[in-house]
């Protein structure tokens, strides 16, 4: 097993003489294993022009610290649009984006390509983020605190005014479903993008939106469709429809103020709780109750509507790999359903839309059960997180649409006009410790950030660079990565290789929780629901479980690797010291001794140009590579299969620490210790001088740079 409950796998070199048993471990790391790779393409760059995606319009802009998208995807991308960009149709001179990170970064893209100038605002903490760099103009909001900057309406409207914009794009979270916020923008004549402030405020309240799904003809859940007023009642209530009950808020989202109840005591205790989360995340401590699905799958319709009574559903988005009521991978279409299901739900979906008449981007949320029931959950009357997916499969830039739209134009397109073009998969990667609750927040700052967009069908939706911070102000996502293919196996094989291909350090990472997810044998059958991680992970995630020949392989790699710096290293000394003979024998095996899980392994490692033959335990593997042992991904063979693995450090004398099959390094994680072979060198003082102090012993491991000798 690969986590924190695993062993230290120690690496050194057999001595002479000496007896596998009695071998004692080295000094230094070379550890666990993951997944990465590409940078912000652009940074630092000032006036590089970038291909922009999705659409066929070849048009392209100029930028700074600009993250973008492989060629490859770019390609088929613009292979699925149905229309580009429209340079005579005209929307808006400037827009300005109330809000931060990767979709400030995602709306500002699209505004380039549609001639539309950009505004950020941003708080002081963020004056040097990447969204800020991308806009045309930005301006300060407040402190760091969200209640001070991006929640503060009186200082973006004043924003507004300084900058003249003409309309304002809320991006996701925020002030997105703040009707408040749209009624000011609107009493001083700018356009909001996005639903006007009746539909947010039937859809922002789940009890008025019930309703109203009902009386659209939708499928809702049974229950109460009051507002509860105490504990008392709440059990009264959740008796009467039957355990289990969930309970949560009016107003709430996001997972806040949500609580599963099977009896009087949960009920009671879930009324308190979350009402108290209510009043505190939403200001608004209103309750509703309704019965639990018990195992659902949690299935998304894309819904677009103008402000001239048409609207369209654009497939759907199967969401149902979450922790804590919060997405954590998402893909479309849903492997689940079947065409008729997909057109119920997408016509109660445009039904529902219509009903409030919704003009702008927004999804409808349904719980659906093993036998394809489906029942209303709630409207998000936004651009939501996942959307990548659905652009990518319909060829639609959403963003692009939600500004036509609220310019006042028609909608372009038709029903039979909206294909399902191949399969895209995102995943949501955050700075967060998987290994805790399957993700608690991580803070600092990113030392090294190299995104996977040199892959083919590669996306990353990302709004920072190296030297970014992630602060406890702010949500921790790092960024949104998404894969597509022609078919659900070509999209889920891309995301593995992209995820293996991802470099970020300086922050714990999801990135190992990510690749488990997509190689489960339940996930790739289909076999999943909103209890997916609690089910295949009851005790918790603990890591990558090596099979013996990815056991095989890592020893393989390690060992390989060791001794392509070990070569290097003497390569370097025979040429800096030319003056100076340094006695080097030749060595035509390496022999080591790996410890793993308390195991001792004997390797034997030879090579021959590119291509290591490495022994373990009595089988042979061929290890090859390029073996550029300055870049942090190393792309290798191991007799025929690629690999992936990431060198995170290396110390002097050659100790490193690597990343293999998605797993992240930690305290008490696996670690392999390698002590470089025992070799005869000739070492001569550079001066005549009398001893000072000797810093060393024999038997100690020594590396290059450390002091040995003192003299005076």
């Amino acid at each position: 097993m690969i986590g924190r409950s695993s062993g230290a796998p120690l690496l050194r070199p057999l001595r002479r003489g000496e007896r596998s048993a009695e071998r004692r471990s080295a000094g230094a790391t070379m550890a666990g294993l993951w997944a990465g790779a590409a940078a912000l393409v652009g940074a630092g760059r000032r006036g590089r022009r970038l291909p922009q995606p999705l659409m066929r319009s070849s048009a392209l802009w100029t930028l700074k610290h600009v993250p973008h998208y492989s060629r490859q995807h770019l390609m088929v991308s613009r292979s699925l649009c149905s229309a580009g960009y429209d340079s005579n149709e005209k929307t808006f001179d400037k827009i300005l984006i109330a809000n931060r990170g990767e979709i400030a970064c995602r709306v500002i893209k699209t505004c380039k390509k549609m001639g539309i100038k950009t505004v950020a605002i941003h708080s002081d903490v963020d004056a040097s983020s990447v969204h800020v760099k991308m806009a045309d103009e930005a301006v300060c909001v407040g402190p760091a605190p969200t209640s001070k900057s991006y929640l503060n309406m009186d200082a973006i409207m004043e924003a507004i005014k300084k900058t003249r914009a003409q309309a304002v794009h809320p991006g996701y979270g925020f002030l997105s479903e703040n009707k408040e916020f749209a009624k000011c923008l609107a009493a001083e004549d700018v356009i909001f993008i996005g639903p006007d402030t009746h539909a947010i405020q039937a859809m922002g309240d789940k009890i008025e939106s019930k309703l109203l799904a009902k009386k659209a003809k939708v499928n809702t859940i049974p229950g109460f469709d009051g507002v509860v007023k105490d504990a008392d009642e709440a059990v009264r209530i959740a008796r009467e429809i039957g355990y289990p009950v969930m309970i949560k808020a009016s107003a709430g989202g996001g997972g806040k103020g949500m609580r599963i109840a099977w009896d009087d005591e949960e009920t009671r205790d879930g009324f308190r709780f979350s009402s108290q989360e209510a009043a505190s995340s939403f200001g608004d401590d209103r309750l509703l109750i309704e019965k639990f699905i018990d195992n659902p799958r949690h299935i998304e319709i894309q819904v677009l509507g103008d402000k001239h009574g048409n609207a369209l559903w654009l497939n759907e988005r199967e969401c149902s790999i979450q922790r804590r009521n919060q997405k954590v991978v998402e893909e479309a279409p849903s492997i689940f359903l079947d065409s008729e299901t997909r057109r119920a739900m997408g016509e109660q979906a445009v039904a529902l839309a219509k009903a409030v008449k919704y003009s702008s981007a927004g999804t409808v949320e349904f719980l659906v059960d093993s036998k394809k029931n489906f029942y209303f959950l709630e409207m998000n009357t936004r651009l939501q997180v996942e959307h990548p997916v659905t652009e990518c499969i319909t060829g639609l830039d959403l963003v692009q649409e939600m500004i036509r739209v609220a310019k006042g134009y028609p909608l372009r397109h038709k029903q039979a006009d909206i294909p399902i073009n191949g399969w895209a998969v995102e995943c949501r990667v955050y700075a967060e410790d998987p290994y805790k609750s399957f993700g608690l927040p991580s803070v600092g700052r990113l030392s090294q950030y190299q995104e996977p967009i040199h892959l083919p069908g590669v996306r990353v939706d990302s709004g920072i660079q190296p030297g970014s911070d992630i602060s406890i102000y702010y949500d921790p996502m790092i960024s949104k990565l998404i894969t597509y293919g022609s078919d659900r196996t070509e999209a889920l094989k891309r995301m593995e290789d992209a995820l293996d291909n991802y470099v970020i350090r300086g922050v714990t990472h999801n990135i190992a929780l990510l690749r488990e997810v997509i190689i489960n044998s339940r996930f790739i059958e289909g076999d999943i629901n909103t209890k997916f991680l609690s089910d295949v992970y009851p005790d918790g995630f603990k890591g990558h479980k090596l099979t013996e020949n990815e056991r095989n392989q890592l020893l393989a790699i390690a060992s390989s690797l060791f001794v392509a710096f070990q070569l290097r290293a003497q390569h370097f000394q025979e040429h800096e010291n030319s003056r100076v003979p340094i006695i080097q024998p030749q060595v035509a095996n390496w022999q080591l001794s790996v410890k793993l899980h308390d195991e001792v392994h004997t390797v034997v490692a030879s090579n021959s140009g590119p291509t290591f033959s490495v022994e373990v335990d009595g089988s042979k593997l061929n290890v090859t590579s390029t073996w550029n042992l300055a870049s942090p991904l190393l792309s290798v063979s191991v007799d025929g299969t690629p690999r992936t693995v990431q060198c995170l450090s290396r110390e002097a004398g050659g100790n490193m620490s690597i990343q293999f099959l998605g797993t992240v390094v930690a305290e008490g994680q696996e670690i392999c210790v390698i002590e470089a072979m025992k070799m005869q060198n000739s070492m001569t003082a550079g001066k005549t001088g009398k001893v000072k102090s000797v810093r060393c012993k024999a038997g100690d491991t020594v590396g290059e740079g450390d002091l040995l000798v003192e003299l005076e």
